[in-house]
């Protein structure tokens, strides 16, 4: 029988993450979560022409990762969601062309990876499909090319400015049984709260992750103290303030709540306020949080993947900065 969505969510009963496979650049793997990737790489292009075609190295790498950990093959995957910050997700859809089978791109900025777990999920859950594989790829000068300016400039950043996270990662889902499943999944609302600096995400994005935090509880009737840890994705140092400070007015109990920006880099590295970007919520998700749940760490976690929906074009506009976040929650089997 089919799932039906309650609300926004999805209780799922038959989703279980196979495999994970990731890399990162150089400042990733000298961070503290740096040896529990796959790969990194020496320098921003790889041994590439150009910042873009590094950044399709870095998700065929992770796809290869997670396949071969799993022992399949490219075509034992029904169907591949993925995405990127490119421009009409030029990094996806160029590696794409090497999969030989469908691949659906999906934007969420840097919710993209909250949104293809969520879609590969639910397909799975509803029996359209037996395996999928959700992932998501960023690099830092490929983003600060298109939505800042490039790094060769040296622009001065500002104190609330975040830094793009390098790097990919693979997840494969299955219906095969295994330690970590996927337990629920909650759709966001596009939430715009009349915010315009693009170099103040954090910001933008808090309000979205209360929302979609709100919602998840409300339709699984339950309240935060469910769960181990609560995780947002890439708000960072000072979103994750504001996510404190929304949490506490409206008197939310939870065990403990952190912030996969914060979490990825050093406070002494020079990342400003944390990491942003796709991928870096999906690097501290399934490169070491599904890691720590594996060892025992933790039994159940919420994360919430937030994105700024911005773009140059509306942003050259004056136009403020729409935001969503999407959930999905990690359980250890019984």
């Amino acid at each position: 029988m089919s799932s039906r969505f309650l609300g926004h969510s999805l209780v799922l009963d038959h989703v279980y993450v196979q495999s994970v496979g990731t890399c990162v650049g150089r400042l990733e793997y000298h961070s503290p979560l740096g040896l529990y990737f796959d790969k990194y790489y020496l320098d921003h292009r790889h041994g590439n022409p150009s910042y873009e075609q590094a950044e399709i190295e870095m998700l065929s790498d992770a796809i290869y990762f997670c396949l071969h950990k799993a022992k399949l093959k490219k075509e034992d995957i029904d169907l591949y969601f993925g995405g990127d910050l490119n421009n009409q997700l030029a990094a996806s859809y160029y590696h794409a062309c090497h999969l030989k089978k469908p691949f659906i791109g999906l934007y969420s900025a840097c919710a993209t990876m909250g949104l293809a777990v969520t879609n590969a999920a639910i397909m799975i859950e509803n029996e359209n499909i037996d395996r999928a594989i959700a992932c998501t790829v960023s690099h830092n000068a490929t983003a600060e090319r298109q939505f800042r300016y490039p790094i060769e400039y040296g622009i001065q950043r500002k104190n609330t400015t975040t830094f793009t996270a390098t790097g990919g990662c693979a997840v494969c889902l299955g219906r095969q049984q295994q330690k970590i499943r996927v337990k629920a999944v909650t759709l966001g609302e596009v939430v715009d709260m009349n915010q315009y600096d693009a170099n103040d995400m954090g910001r933008a994005m808090a309000p979205a992750a209360f929302a979609t935090y709100k919602q998840h509880m409300h339709d699984l009737q339950i309240d935060g103290t469910y769960y181990d840890l609560i995780l947002t994705g890439d708000l960072s140092r000072y979103g994750r303030t504001i996510m404190e400070r929304l949490l506490s007015e409206d008197h939310q109990q939870y065990k403990e709540y952190n912030d996969c920006g914060c979490l990825l880099y050093d406070e002494y590295q020079p990342v400003y306020q944390g990491g942003s970007g796709p991928v870096c919520s999906a690097l501290v998700s399934f490169g070491y949080i599904y890691q720590q749940m594996i060892k025992g760490k933790y039994k159940r976690v919420l994360f919430l993947t937030t994105g700024a929906l911005l773009n140059p074009v509306m942003t050259n506009q004056k136009l403020s900065i729409p935001c969503v976040c999407h959930g999905y929650a990690l359980e250890v089997a019984e």
